[in-house]
């Protein structure tokens, strides 16, 4: 009887599962979810898009507008896109007796104000970071001002300034041995200086906010291994706390030149730009409301715009070189 060899079963090959595939569904789901959360984003961040042009790139593109049509201030509801062009107004601004003289004013003023307000900032800073009793008190002291109108306190430094019953004169006259009284807002350059003091006073308060929070960021850890190491106090300011601060410093600098620049009021108030302070802002406001000259105080504001442009430029190159360094 012939014998039946059983045949082996063929092995199965086992096979790997495809992998999901989205269907049109899911991507046409996927894209409708996507458009829906950017029109949801856009709706977010349109009131204050449209804050922002109306109350900055209209006003902006205006003021260009007006500085290269001759206009007086009675005329410029009749600026338009249409009217004639003219470069006259920069000529009469960029050659005018006192032009350049208020541009170096405001530069001392800016750059020595800034300087001075941050220094004062940092000072307060680093002797309010440690704990003692009544710092919480002594901190909000610090920001009075900053906060107070502006109005009040130029009113409270003339005052306490006036050559006749000014506080200044009478302990001057008293305890420092002055001859007479000093006119601190009406005499070259003593109005300058006082207007720069206020100027420091006043926004020092700024920077101490700014400097106080990044020092109570830099971990305690590092003062007290310095410490135990034998650094001295300026060993560890300059090697410690002062690279943690350059990027707020730099950022503060920036900011307050483009303020102060700007600076209308405290000037103003205080001198009324005369005595050597004429800043740049205080003279535009002398040819838009003295001289009725609407177009040359537009020009002058294009100018005064253009530097405050290159402090930003110039602190952008700085910054993007600062993280090409610490990339």
């Amino acid at each position: 009887m012939p014998a039946t060899t059983a045949s082996d079963p063929t092995p199965e090959v086992p096979t790997t599962p495809a992998a999901p595939r989205g269907t049109d569904n899911d991507r046409e789901r996927t894209f409708s979810r996507s458009r829906k959360d950017n029109r949801d984003g856009l709706l977010m961040v349109s009131p204050t898009v449209i804050v922002v042009i109306a109350v900055v790139v209209i006003p902006v593109l205006w003021n260009v507008l007006i500085a290269f049509q001759d206009l007086s201030f009675l005329q410029i509801r009749e600026a338009s896109p249409f009217r004639p062009l003219t470069l006259d107004n920069f000529r009469e601004v960029l050659g005018a007796r006192g032009f350049w003289s208020s541009m170096l004013t405001t530069v001392v003023y800016s750059v020595a104000s800034t300087v001075g307000s941050i220094a004062l900032g940092l000072l307060a800073a680093l002797a309010l970071r440690d704990a003692f009793p009544g710092r919480g008190l002594v901190r909000s002291a610090m920001l009075l001002p900053y906060v107070a109108p502006v109005v009040a306190v130029a009113f409270v430094w003339q005052v306490m300034l006036n050559t006749q019953y000014g506080v200044a004169n009478v302990w001057g006259q008293r305890f420092l041995g002055w001859d007479q009284a000093k006119d601190f807002l009406g005499v070259e350059p003593l109005a300058l200086l006082t207007v720069i003091a206020f100027e420091i006073w006043r926004y020092f308060p700024f920077a101490f906010m700014f400097l106080l929070a990044r020092l109570q960021a830099i971990p305690r850890d590092i003062t007290e291994a310095a410490i135990v190491d034998g650094a001295t106090p300026w060993q560890r300011f300059r090697h410690i706390l002062l690279p943690q601060l350059a990027s707020v410093i730099a950022l503060l600098a920036v900011l307050r030149l483009i303020m102060t620049f700007n600076k209308f009021d405290d000037v103003y108030l205080l001198t009324g730009g005369t005595a050597g302070t004429e800043v740049a802002a205080v003279r535009v406001y002398d040819y838009l409301t003295g001289r009725f000259d609407a177009g040359a105080a537009a020009a002058q504001a294009v100018v005064l715009s253009l530097v405050m442009v290159v402090f930003l430029l110039l602190y952008l190159k700085w910054l993007n070189r600062t993280e090409r360094e610490d990339a």
